[in-house]
């Protein structure tokens, strides 16, 4: 299961974080957003140890999807060294974010 991510946490997960890190940003009416939900989970246990992946709900955290210009969901941003690497809005394949992980492990 992804790590549910809040602007609270936000700063210590995923900008101090030395690995690779997935945000979903995501909200629980977003239809799209349920389909991208499985396939984040699915992420995040294949990446288990290697890389952090994990979802913000943009209606009860709009600090950090307001920072980085989150205006569609969902929105996948991926960090490395707490920069944005990558962004995926709307649905994508899995490959899409296995892929943008691994060019950074």
């Amino acid at each position: 299961m992804a790590l549910e991510i809040t602007d609270a946490t936000f700063d210590e997960v995923v900008l101090k974080n030395d690995k690779p890190v997935v945000v979903d940003f995501w909200a629980a009416w977003c239809g799209p957003c349920r389909m991208v939900g499985p396939i984040i989970d699915e992420v995040s246990k294949e990446y288990e140890g290697k890389a952090v992946v994990g979802k913000l709900d943009v209606d009860a955290n709009q600090e950090y999807a307001a920072k980085y210009g989150v205006r569609n969901i969902p929105t996948v941003l991926i960090f490395k060294d707490g920069e944005i690497v990558n962004r995926q809005v709307g649905v994508s394949p899995k490959k899409a974010y296995t892929d943008a992980i691994d060019t950074l492990l």
